[in-house]
């Protein structure tokens, strides 16, 4: 070989080097991202990144501020305030019966109403829903009634679960929305699975998980966002951000920018909503599930709102917070108020027709209440029904035991009370 073939082969190859890893420098190739590579150490600031806006329609004065309302109809709008009002006048009852002892527990939405009632309004029936436990908004606009609920709360032998769970765990398959469990976040996976069910199956329906901001440092709520984004699930991820896990205040719940960040690294699309703005959550959730569908993917939306009430009718607030801040949430931004005023300055509604509706809550309310107050509690043998599919042998003497043990000692238990 000359000197000269192999100088020429030399170049070629010093040349062919040079471009492989002046390629290889601009674009890194790891499986694990899509990136380029830098020659400059730079650690990412959140505090120098802008933080994600929040999606809002209508003012605090009843006004809408932009042209990205929801197109509904003047008696949607009646409709969803109705909802609104009855939610918030049932939960003042609810929460005072509790205090008087006639029921054991209550969580109320107050605060919150928007939030819950307007996402729910922008669902279809065909979506399955998993709630947390703020949510019973959800089961009235879908159908479930007064009555459903005082039974439940009461626990009578009219509840759909038996009297086997505790107030405001409301369970509804007939109108797709599955029971309410205490326990923080677990909901939240089984909606990605059950999502990702319904995509094998190729039923077009979005499955909705709700929880709030504390129940999102849950592992089980990481664990679903990942699962959902990088199986495409066509999953809402519904939180409330109401600024309290409890008595934790969001400062003490997490660092970053909230939990609509989250959603994007995760790989999902993301969107921070006023949650006490009606207009701005039926118009992202509404657009969210066409998203989900159309692109059978899932989406994360952050809700912006106060949590007015007590966490439950177990919390006392004002060990954490002022009456003050409270006090001004309810003049300044309640949800409630804000849409009424929007339906009054649209001659939608007026305060003649606040007062009547008023008196009808209360009268339509009450009714159901003293029927399930004067109503039987559950027969103590559904103890021993839904265990097995066929009762087993062990469970078949335990019922026996009971029925011998009432019949000789069952002047001491009320059981005129009971549907025994």
């Amino acid at each position: 070989m000359s000197v000269r073939l192999v100088h020429k082969l030399k170049r070629s190859c010093t040349r062919l080097v040079s471009s492989s890893l002046t390629r290889t420098s601009e674009k890194a190739r790891h499986p694990g991202s899509q990136t380029n590579f830098t020659h400059e150490i730079q650690f990412l600031n959140p505090h120098d990144l802008p933080t994600i806006p929040t999606f809002r329609v209508l003012d605090n004065h009843g006004n809408i501020k932009t042209d990205n309302a929801p197109k509904l109809s003047d008696e949607e709008l009646v409709e969803i305030y109705k909802k609104m009002s009855l939610l918030s006048k049932m939960d003042k009852i609810l929460l005072q019966s509790q205090r008087q002892g006639r029921i054991s527990f209550y969580m109320t939405c107050s605060g919150e109403e928007a939030a819950v009632i307007g996402s729910a309004a922008a669902l279809q029936d065909v979506d399955t829903v998993f709630t947390q436990y703020r949510e019973v908004g959800v089961f009235l606009w879908r159908g479930f009634t007064l009555q459903d609920i005082m039974h439940q709360c009461f626990s009578t032998h009219k509840d759909n679960t038996k009297g086997r769970q505790m107030p405001i765990h409301y369970s509804a398959k007939k109108h797709n929305i599955q029971c309410v469990s205490s326990t923080l976040a677990t909901q939240v996976p089984n909606a990605v699975g059950y999502a990702y069910s319904n995509k094998i199956k190729g039923i077009d329906a979005v499955t909705v998980t709700y929880f709030g901001e504390g129940a999102a440092s849950e592992g089980d709520v990481h664990a679903a966002m990942n699962m959902a984004a990088v199986l495409r699930c066509p999953t809402l991820f519904i939180c409330r951000n109401n600024g309290f896990a409890i008595s934790t205040k969001t400062e003490d719940q997490y660092a970053g920018d909230g939990i609509a960040v989250r959603g994007v690294g995760y790989g999902m699309r993301s969107l921070r909503v006023d949650g006490n703005d009606l207009f701005a959550v039926h118009k992202a959730v509404s657009d969210a599930r066409k998203i989900a569908l159309e692109d059978s993917c899932p989406v994360l939306i952050e809700l912006m709102t106060y949590r007015v009430g007590h966490h439950s009718t177990s919390d006392d607030s004002t060990a954490y917070r002022s009456i003050d801040e409270v006090n001004y949430w309810n003049r300044e931004d309640s949800p409630v108020g804000r849409f009424g005023l929007y339906l009054m300055k649209q001659k939608l509604w007026d305060a003649e027709m606040e007062q009547s509706y008023a008196k009808e809550c209360r009268k339509e309310i009450m009714g159901a209440f003293n029927v399930a107050e004067s109503s039987l509690k559950p027969s103590p043998y559904l103890v021993f029904g839904d265990v097995y599919d066929k009762p087993s042998t062990q469970l078949s003497e335990q019922r026996g035991s009971l029925e011998r043990h009432l019949r000789s000692y069952g002047q001491h238990y009320n059981l005129d009370d009971y549907d025994v």
